[in-house]
């Protein structure tokens, strides 16, 4: 992880960390040591299961548990929740992350490979309290997905936002809900009104997002995404990048291909406040745009080798 410089804490940290974990202690430990830096008050760690047919996955899953149990060394409250059999990505952290907000109003969420930069716990802490009582605003995000903007302060908003490391508050987690056929019912009655505030590009990118969900993909945060759309919820996002996703490889669940642009970054303080709140559009189809560009140069490199191997 690359940082501008040395951060400085300009106070205690009072919020508290919602740890999601499962197997894999590489980089749980890298994240718990950036958790433990900060030292939240409060650490509520949320792990899933192993599964019963993967031979040395109990193992992993213990591991995982030990490095956060035995690594606790300042004054914390810890609240554990260890699955003993395995829930999978979609209910194993969507059900982590009610049991957070059953016991918190507001809190920031680290799943086991998103490393933040030690400013992050400090950016979110900020604007959780900045945003505590404005119901349009649903999350914070300390990833930003492009790198860094070319902004004079040093937040904006998104209709979109990234959940590889964020902050929300119980008020708007409420709005979640796993279930798939919901989604597809209100995407059916609002197609006029989602393809007019997300536009032509975005909303495409949610309707493949629907069928993936139809055809069983395991995963929760697309059912965010759903809700902050429907309620038309934006997410503050930093100037530059507060977290790095380091996760990719053969153990992810989902992010096989390593993401080469985005590092994570310090912030400094005292953050300069975005007075209007509306969406940086440029910004959210910039993401969707960018991930176009990006899987055509990966797809026409794949046919290159392709090509070549079988010569």
């Amino acid at each position: 992880m690359s940082e501008i410089a040395p951060f400085s804490p300009p106070c205690p940290l009072h919020t508290p960390v919602l740890f999601l974990v499962y197997k894999r202690p590489d980089t749980t430990r890298q994240v718990f040591e950036a958790i433990r830096q900060a030292k939240p008050p409060r650490l509520y760690v949320a792990a899933d299961g192993p599964k019963k047919n993967v031979p040395g996955e109990a193992e992993k899953v213990k591991q995982v548990r030990e490095i956060i149990l035995n690594g606790v060394d300042w004054d914390c409250e810890v609240k554990t929740l260890f699955r003993e059999e395995n829930l999978g990505c979609k209910y194993g952290v969507s059900g982590g992350i009610d049991w957070f907000f059953e016991n918190e109003e507001e809190g920031i969420i680290l799943e086991d490979d998103t490393l933040p930069s030690q400013s992050f716990f400090w950016f979110c802490q900020e604007l959780l309290e900045r945003y505590r009582d404005d119901e349009r605003i649903f999350m914070v995000s300390g990833y930003n997905k492009i790198g860094e903007n070319d902004i004079v302060n040093d937040y904006f908003f998104s209709a979109i936002g990234g959940i590889w490391g964020w902050a929300s508050w119980r008020r708007a987690w409420k709005y979640y809900n796993v279930d798939i056929a919901q989604i597809i019912d209100m995407y059916g009655r609002q197609f006029y009104k989602l393809k007019f505030l997300l536009g032509k590009q975005i909303y495409k990118a949610r309707i493949k997002h629907v069928k993936d969900l139809q055809n069983g993909l395991d995963t929760w945060d697309f059912q965010w995404s759903f809700a902050r759309h429907f309620n038309s919820g934006l997410s503050c996002v930093p100037k530059v990048s507060l977290i790095e996703n380091i996760g990719w490889g053969k153990d992810a669940t989902h992010t096989i291909e390593k993401n080469n642009f985005v590092i994570a970054k310090n912030i400094k303080f005292p953050l300069k406040k975005e007075v209007v709140i509306i969406p940086d559009l440029n910004y959210d189809k910039n993401i969707h745009g960018r991930k176009i560009l990006i899987k055509r140069i990966t797809n026409k490199v794949k046919k290159a080798i392709h090509a070549i191997t079988k010569k």
